[in-house]
């Protein structure tokens, strides 16, 4: 299957777009899953600590079209990755780093394939949407890559101390991976400290608390509230262990 990965939002043309570009390459009967479309805006980091946690859910073989690339049109390069036995298709601009070098076995291509017509600004659709769909197809493209030792944007790869998304009930996830924290830790948040629950009723109403999420995470909560308005949380919000 295809799953899609990006900060495109669901209101614009740019994931049907994106999806008519695949289908044409690809098999008509091609499984594409919609795994997330609001990724923070232009944060690959972000991106990068999120795919890294919601692609252990799928199976060896999944194919991830990534797309978090504000610089889109440049010399940046374009990369297929792949990490114990999932392909990974986007931007070599740190998004694919993280999933990268924490997986067992890896290894990456430049794609040096380009289309009869690629836009400037929109290489998910011309470029990276047709090498997923030849992968995905088992029709390996190999006049359009080139073997490449390592990703030229590397993040660290270290958990990450930060907000990097908030969904809509205001619930926000860390780049912290929960099984890396005291089970009794208490984190700073907004000016709070905020104590550890292992599920939201275990908290009282409007009470702010953190859990480990179903993907493993570090994630801020408020019974039946808004942990991202009481305590004011955006992506990049700071996160403080202090006990």
């Amino acid at each position: 299957m295809i799953v899609l990965f990006t900060d495109f939002g669901i209101d614009d043309p740019y994931v049907g777009q994106m999806k008519a570009a695949l289908l044409r390459t690809g098999r008509r009967d091609m499984p594409i899953v919609d795994l997330l479309h609001r990724v923070p805006d232009f944060a690959a980091r972000a991106g990068a600590h999120l795919l890294a946690a919601l692609q252990a859910s799928f199976d060896r073989g999944s194919i991830f079209l990534a797309v978090v690339d504000p610089g889109v049109g440049s010399d940046r390069p374009a990369v297929v990755v792949e990490a114990d036995g999932k392909y990974y298709v986007g931007p070599d601009n740190g998004l694919l780093s993280v999933v990268a070098a924490r997986a067992r076995e890896r290894q990456s291509w430049r794609i040096v394939w380009q289309p009869d017509r690629l836009s400037t600004s929109f290489h998910g659709r011309d470029l990276f949407a047709p090498v997923a769909a030849r992968i995905a197809a088992g029709d390996w493209p190999a006049t359009w890559l080139a073997a490449s030792g390592h990703l030229q944007q590397v993040l660290p790869a270290d958990d990450l101390a930060e907000i990097i998304y908030v969904d809509h009930y205001g619930n926000a996830m860390t780049g912290l991976r929960a099984a890396n924290l005291p089970p009794q830790a208490r984190l700073r948040l907004g000016g709070r400290d905020v104590p550890p629950a292992r599920v939201f009723a275990a908290a009282a109403a409007g009470d702010a608390f953190w859990y480990a999420n179903s993907v493993g995470l570090v994630e801020i909560a408020v019974n039946r509230g808004s942990a991202a308005s009481l305590l004011l949380l955006t992506p990049g919000s700071p996160v403080e262990l202090v006990g």
